[in-house]
């Protein structure tokens, strides 16, 4: 499989430091904030998990894309045959929920993904004492998987559910690939 995933959401939410994180760009954590000018799109390959825990091999784009509106005019390329679409928010940051609404309608809802090909990661940056509580989410966001993340505590376990998420868009994905296939035959 190979698959087109955003990563979407405010300017200065960690999506660059989880991008590179998940890709095993960088291992190091921190650093000068730089903002992302339009998108970095990182290519690696990933074991995703199917449902029946057991590993598939996909390559995988990971479109690292700018939170700052001025680069609004690029997302319909941008979101051109993307498979899925991570939408990350700093819980910390007030703002940042009253965001994601924008992020899910503009890069999940008006492309016609299905709830398995969004998720939301809920990134906490070092030292925030991040605390498990859901956040309040609008009705059609609580039906999106939430991932709580903090790479300083338990980085694998965010890597777990990055896999996890991969396998059900795959699953999306040959599902809807067969579902052609049946009504190009009948």
């Amino acid at each position: 499989f190979k698959m087109k995933i955003l990563l979407v959401g405010p300017s200065e939410c960690g999506k660059t430091v989880l991008a590179n994180f998940l890709s095993d760009t960088t291992e190091t954590v921190g650093g000068e904030y730089s903002p992302t000018q339009g998108v970095r799109i990182l290519e690696f390959e990933c074991q995703s998990l199917g449902g029946s825990g057991k590993s598939v091999g996909c390559e995988v784009e990971l479109w690292d894309c700018a939170g700052d509106a001025k680069f609004e005019s690029c997302w319909p390329a941008l979101m051109k045959d993307a498979n899925g679409v991570i939408i990350m928010f700093n819980p910390d940051m007030p703002s940042h929920l009253k965001e994601l609404e924008m992020w899910y309608s503009s890069f999940g809802s008006s492309q016609g993904m299905q709830d398995s090909q969004c998720l939301l990661i809920e990134h906490h940056k070092p030292g925030s004492g991040a605390e498990n509580g859901r956040p309040a989410l609008a009705s059609q966001l609580s039906k999106l998987t939430l991932v709580h993340s903090n790479l300083e505590e338990d980085p694998e376990a965010l890597r777990q559910e990055f896999r996890q998420y991969l396998g059900s868009v795959a699953k999306t994905l040959s599902e809807s690939r067969e579902r052609e296939e049946m009504s190009i035959i009948t």
